[in-house]
């Protein structure tokens, strides 16, 4: 890492958790204040209280393939109640808002063309101690957001401030 880069920032998230919905705000605001500069990573961590949270893991992983990712995830997280009720059809829905391929989002939850990717980061996310979401990995720091969201935005600027110093 050269002097003042700032390391990756982990969002462990699962799209029908209503935290991680309010995690929005402090990434938002983290972008906001960094830029280019703070590499946001989503990794998935579906919990199994939460029938539809697998499907939208693989849902977003296809929306990052049609380059509209985030988006996505926002617009899902934005729906949360709304995804436990109606489940994939919304997740279809809000595809084809976004201007995404609807089609192939449905042929992706289908063939399980995602599964791995979804697989890889619970299994990577238990090894590392996630319990639960919304956790942040940030320079090898883990941050859990699950009980409690208050300060954790403070908490990750030190972390990301204190690298920047070198």
């Amino acid at each position: 890492m050269t002097d003042g880069s700032l390391p990756r920032l982990e969002l462990w998230c699962e799209l029908q958790c209503p935290d991680c919905r309010t995690a929005l705000d402090d990434i938002r605001a983290l972008r906001a204040a960094y830029g280019d500069a703070l590499t946001v990573e989503l990794r998935h961590f579906p919990l199994e209280k939460h029938k539809h949270a697998f499907a939208a893991a693989q849902a977003a992983e296809e929306a990052f393939v049609q380059g509209r990712g985030w988006p996505f995830v926002e617009a899902v997280l934005a729906r949360v109640e709304e995804l436990d009720r109606r489940g994939e059809a919304l997740l279809l829905e809000v595809a084809r808002d976004l201007g995404l391929d609807a089609e192939e989002m449905d042929t992706a939850l289908v063939d399980g063309r995602h599964t791995l990717v979804v697989d890889a980061d619970q299994a990577e996310g238990k090894a590392i101690g996630v319990t639960g979401t919304p956790t942040y990995v940030v320079a090898g720091e883990r941050l859990d957001g699950g009980k409690s969201q208050q300060g954790l935005r403070e908490r990750i600027v030190a972390v990301l401030e204190r690298h920047r110093a070198g």
